[in-house]
């Protein structure tokens, strides 16, 4: 697959695809890591005397209110602190305005194109990949960067359709996201395998993938008690996703000894963080209780298996991590493989989140920006972002 170093970039406009769905409150960013992973291939492309055009989405747009707190501009202006350089905004996704200021572009000068979903107010154009409106946005520049890993695992009119109409490679961050993922292809052994969350059928594809290679799938979060209770354990009135109870049945029994259970939990009788929580032992949950985090001789044998792993991904939080009571579960665990240097990879969305707040993030070995095209990339589906480009 090309990548950015393959391209010639020299006084070309270069359109490169970025995931700047960031974080907003009230129309301010509340993390900027994904303009901080963009600036690599952004710089590059500087540093080749490209003019830069800039495209994203951000939020979900279904209706004219979803607009303005959807506004790309506040990213332009931290992109501008960042680079400490001007950034061009454009706050349309087509048009004259547009395409003269692209025009007028010179060598390393930056724009941002408003946010490509503003396309979806119009029959969804950008989502469903509208093959005129992939072709427009090609128009306007020489070559084009795929760097949105967060959005390879979706067929939209900013990344395959321009991508189907112009000479194409990808960027630097999926370029270390693929180099990463990859040595899961062929895991070396013992693999292991951490998944947590709340539901089984969010993790049945990464399940019947994994299994197969994996050495140990070492399950938490509230999916845990779908198995437990297939295991034939009272839950209580803990998360159970009951059309999956079959599924765990026969997973467990078809490939015996690989999948691992909490052997206690953190248990309580209300969703909240306000009532007092007991750990007890599986065995002991009683019918009015819920179990909301792994407890502590869970967390020690999921250690044990870890410590000797010569690979692990680990995908989704083990308790609540929500409620400050209910982090404790995967806080040590993520303490642990950081402590002793356990080759990790964290599998994007929610436990990059949770890896992130408590400061563990930029200490293990691969930390994914994707949440949905990470999980795709564990379930083996293909990638159409990055089919497109081969």
């Amino acid at each position: 697959m090309k990548t950015i170093k393959d391209m010639n970039l020299e006084n070309k406009k270069v359109l490169i695809r970025c995931d700047f769905n960031v974080p907003m409150k009230e129309g301010k960013i509340v993390d900027d890591t994904r303009i901080t992973a963009a600036l690599p291939t952004i710089k590059y492309c500087l540093d080749h005397n490209a003019k830069v055009i800039l495209f994203s989405h951000l939020g979900r747009v279904k209706e004219a209110d979803d607009l303005e707190k959807n506004n790309l501009e506040p990213v332009a202006k931290r992109l501008e602190k960042l680079l400490k350089k001007k950034v061009t905004f454009i706050s349309k996704t087509r048009g004259e305005e547009l395409e003269n200021a692209i025009n007028n572009m010179k060598d390393k000068d930056i724009l941002l194109v408003q946010n490509t979903r503003y396309e979806d107010l119009d029959g969804k154009k950008e989502s469903k990949n509208d093959p005129e409106l992939g072709k427009y946005w090609a128009s306007l520049g020489d070559v084009f960067v795929n760097d949105a890993f967060g959005t390879i695992h979706r067929a939209h009119a900013s990344n395959v359709g321009i991508a189907s109409n112009l000479d194409s490679c990808i960027g630097f961050l999926i370029e270390k996201e693929l180099n990463a993922l990859k040595e899961l292809d062929n895991p070396q052994h013992p693999f292991v395998v951490v998944l947590g969350g709340a539901k089984v059928a969010d993790k049945i594809g990464v399940i019947e993938n994994l299994v197969k290679k994996a050495d140990k799938i070492l399950i938490g979060g509230g999916m845990a008690f779908t198995f437990l209770k297939a295991e034939g354990y009272e839950i209580g009135n803990s998360l159970l996703d009951e059309e999956n109870i079959e599924f765990c049945k026969n997973i467990m029994k078809d490939y015996d000894g690989k999948i691992v259970l909490p052997v206690d939990v953190a248990v309580t009788t209300e969703y909240s963080e306000k009532e007092e929580y007991k750990t007890k032992d599986i065995t002991d949950i009683e019918y009015n209780e819920m179990g909301l985090d792994i407890g502590p001789k869970t967390v020690e044998v999921f250690e044990n298996y870890l410590k000797d792993s010569k690979i692990a991904v680990w995908n989704g939080p083990l308790g609540v991590y929500e409620f400050e009571k209910y982090k404790k579960g995967t806080n040590d665990l993520l303490q642990y493989v950081v402590d002793n240097n356990i080759k990790i990879i964290l599998g994007g969305g929610d436990i990059v989140a949770a890896a992130s707040t408590s400061g563990y993030k930029d200490k293990v070995y691969h930390a994914s920006t994707g949440g949905g095209a990470t999980l795709e990339y564990l379930e083996g589906k293909t990638l159409p972002g990055l089919e497109e480009i081969k």
